[in-house]
């Protein structure tokens, strides 16, 4: 953009005034680009100030840089760091860096003796919303901090958790376009290097012209671009992502994005809340099953109901054959163009909702819900005795903690939906084993995603789909292959005080 600060070949002042006449020309074309020509009066050094106005804090320039440039003895760049109160600055002749800092809330200082010296003093204005509660991860008992779109205040919140000199950030900068900060954070002396090493690999094989969140960085390395399963583990919670580092994972985070991806993952994970971990092992224990069921139910039931209607009537008992008959005695529809209807209808809804402002858009899915279900009833369009099924496949689908899991779930619904109306319940057979056979060939940074179920691992089952108690958990997971496999000695956890200790 800036023909000068690009030109390393001129170095006498003539071609350099000319070629930052061209700089200069190029540089105001944009509105919000300011420069400004200064000289102290005590040494009569004279200088320049080139900025962004809408990236830099005008406090900063006018209350801190600008009176310690002019009030005080300043006579070249080596004056900076002992008169200017500000702790980043930098001075450097690599003229490809100016384009870079002053799009990221620098400012950019130059002399008329400088020997094409040039000075970046940090006046970026830090905008942005504070730590909130989590809004998708949001739990009853535990911490109430989320990550927010800063990557230093994300990083802050997780060295708060981990106050070690261990815990290791590595920075990236991907986009073409954009320039964004990402940054790769594992444990050092814990993790296994081979993860490191394929994220890293990953991270910078990254050629994309713009990264705006950290939703395009899983698509961009994950191990199976085409799947619709998610291979990293999104969350937006600070004490998560630092209890699965402590495991010997790794983490991403996006400058710009409230999530952290969370790698290696496996396919158990997605249905486990973080709130399991604030409960009793027991009842932890409890909603991970109910969610397993949940899930099952969501997308095998509307299927099986084709199935049983379309080839299986003998499979029905003879008391519910005579409610489903006398429910569908007026439905002109077959049952596979019922369920579709209604499958159609309620995700119709739920996309409304969402994108729809808050008040109207749950207003919208409970009344249109409501009106739309008994519309077709009355209508003769679909039974009631689906509506009520569809219904509760839908409120299943909820229990799912991971939002992008819980897509996935929607999705699945329909290829076992066309296999039931093809083979009956064969084909709900069938659709399972292709979707086994693809779970199966899924890995998530190398590592089996089905991992505990397969390959089987007995030790890592205590925190899969039941929670063990702590003091049986001595163990991190296997599949992790960490350099500490042990959170403490087995023998410890077995220990229990005596009534007088």
């Amino acid at each position: 953009m800036f023909p000068f600060f690009r030109n390393k070949k001129n170095t006498d002042n003539t071609k350099n005034k000319q070629t930052y006449e061209s700089f200069k020309q190029e540089a105001e074309k944009s509105a919000d680009y300011k420069q400004a020509f200064y000289q102290n009066p005590h040494t009569g050094a004279k200088f320049s100030l080139h900025f962004i106005t809408t990236l830099i804090d005008g406090k900063i320039l006018q209350e801190d840089v600008l009176p310690s440039l002019l009030s005080k003895d300043f006579h070249s760049f080596n004056d900076l760091k002992t008169l200017v109160p500000v702790l980043d600055i930098e001075v450097s002749k690599d003229e490809a860096q100016i384009e870079q800092k002053l799009f990221n809330g620098y400012t950019l200082l130059t002399m008329d003796a400088s020997n094409r010296k040039f000075a970046f003093i940090a006046t970026k204005n830090e905008m942005g919303r504070k730590v909130s509660q989590p809004e998708v991860e949001f739990s009853v008992v535990g911490p109430k901090e989320a990550f927010v779109e800063s990557l230093s205040d994300n990083l802050n919140l997780l060295r708060k958790r981990l106050p070690i000199k261990e815990l290791l950030v590595e920075e990236f900068n991907l986009g073409k376009l954009t320039h964004t900060r990402v940054a790769l954070v594992y444990l050092d002396g814990l993790v296994d290097e081979a993860n490191v090493n394929t994220m890293r690999q990953r991270l910078r094989a990254v050629d994309f012209d713009q990264i705006m969140d950290s939703s395009f960085i899983e698509q961009l390395i994950a191990d199976n671009s085409n799947s619709p399963f998610p291979q990293l583990l999104d969350s937006e919670r600070p004490d998560r992502v630092a209890s699965v580092l402590v495991e010997g994972k790794v983490a991403v985070m996006v400058d710009g994005s409230p999530h952290a991806l969370i790698g290696p993952t496996t396919l158990v994970e997605f249905f486990n809340a973080y709130e399991d971990y604030f409960l009793n092992f027991s009842i932890a224990s409890f909603l991970r099953l109910v969610r397993v069921f949940a899930v099952g139910f969501s997308i095998l039931i509307t299927p099986i109901y084709v199935a049983a209607l379309t080839y299986h009537y003998e499979l029905i008992p003879k008391d519910l054959m005579a409610t489903l008959v006398t429910s569908r005695q007026e439905i002109p529809l077959p049952p596979i163009l019922e369920a579709l209807f209604l499958e159609l209808t309620i995700e119709l809804l739920r996309e409304a909702g969402a994108r729809l402002p808050t008040k109207v858009g749950q207003t919208i899915g409970i009344v249109g819900g409501i009106v739309i279900g008994t519309a077709s009833v009355e209508a003769g369009i679909t039974s009631n005795v689906l509506l009520i099924l569809v219904a509760l496949a839908a409120l299943a689908s909820f229990t799912t903690p991971v939002y992008r899991m819980g897509n996935t779930i929607r999705l699945l619904r329909f290829p076992f939906l066309l296999f039931a109306q093809l083979w009956g319940l064969l084909g709900i057979v069938f659709c399972f084993c292709l979707l086994m056979g693809h779970l199966l060939q899924l890995t998530s940074l190398g590592r089996p995603f089905l991992e505990p179920l397969y390959p089987p691992r007995m030790k890592d089952l205590k925190d899969a789909l039941i929670r063990f108690p702590f003091n049986k958990q001595a163990g991190r997971p296997e599949y992790l292959r960490t350099k500490k496999p042990y959170r403490f000695r087995p023998s410890e956890g077995k220990k229990k005080l005596d009534i007088d200790e």
